[in-house]
């Protein structure tokens, strides 16, 4: 399937050769105080307060993330965005939680107060209705484009959502429209955005599925190399819950023999997070483990 991003500081329709759903991307770096926060819950209660965030997210810990910012987002958006994109994030990885992330995305968007925090609640919106699209949970299709079209309306073209927009108009169009060329477009722009505001983890994102659009024109090489530059960007972040697709991604553009190693090490890890993403378990069924690394 696709993979998906997260924004933040988050069924039948797989695509060929790529096995991801779709993450929610995000960077983990440390940034400056969210906009709204005052003095007492910035500069470094704010930063240790994302590590942990990010810890926990780049886990699979998904509600305990959300609970750590569940505090913060009563009075303040941006945090309320936030929890609400880790809990769509949830939904992407293991098709549950819909409810939980309905609920937080219902609140977050109450909240929000400018242009720029009602396109980020509606980009999420948008991310939501993809995932039970493409999950075969519901179809939203309609939804999810509007929503994503509002985020459009809303965020300025240089605005820090806007590469996260762009990825998740590019998911729209390969998996649900099936325009690819569209999907490169849109893939190209995130891309850029994501180099531009130096978010890794989208470029994660970007790298692979403009690398999966590659392997289905058959320009292997160039697939293999954004594979692998997908892998080493997760593996340096340690974003360790999205490194089994990874993995799988770039052995469908190797070699046999050295497909089979990555095939081995993505079941490892996919078993070692407890199945999760769940969308990747029909790829690896039939995968023996590699042996752990002493």
């Amino acid at each position: 399937m696709a993979d998906t991003a997260m924004s933040g500081a988050a069924g039948s329709t797989e695509t060929p050769g790529t096995a991801e759903p779709v993450e929610p991307a995000g960077t983990p770096r440390t940034a400056g105080p969210a906009p709204g926060v005052p003095a007492a819950r910035s500069a470094a209660g704010a930063d240790a307060l994302d590590r942990a965030v990010w810890r926990l997210r780049s886990r699979g810990c998904w509600d305990d993330a959300a609970a750590l910012l569940e505090p913060h987002a009563a009075g303040f958006p941006p945090y309320a965005i936030r929890r609400a994109a880790l809990l769509v994030e949830r939904c992407m990885f293991t098709a549950t939680g819909w409810a939980a992330a309905e609920d937080a995305l219902r609140a977050a968007e109450a909240l929000a107060g400018d242009n720029d925090e009602r396109g980020a609640a509606a980009c999420e919106r948008g991310q939501l209705a993809y995932a039970a699209t493409v999950l075969g949970v519901r179809d939203r299709a309609d939804e999810a484009r509007s929503a994503l079209g509002r985020a459009a309306a809303l965020l300025a073209p240089a605005a820090p959502g806007r590469p996260m927009l762009d990825f998740r108009r590019g998911l729209m169009a390969e998996h649900v429209a099936d325009s690819p060329d569209s999907a490169r477009a849109a893939y190209r722009r995130a891309h850029a955005g994501a180099t531009a505001h130096g978010d890794a983890l989208l470029l994660s994102f970007t790298w692979r599925h403009l690398a999966g659009l590659a392997l289905r024109d058959g320009e292997l090489a160039e697939a293999r190399h954004g594979f692998a530059e997908s892998l080493r960007i997760r593996e340096e972040l340690g974003f360790l819950v999205g490194t089994a697709p990874a993995l799988v991604a770039l052995a469908d553009a190797a070699p046999p023999e050295e497909a089979a190693g990555l095939r081995a090490e993505a079941a490892r890890l996919f078993r070692l997070m407890g199945g999760v993403p769940a969308w990747l378990a029909e790829h690896l069924a039939d995968v023996p483990m590699a042996p752990a690394p002493s």
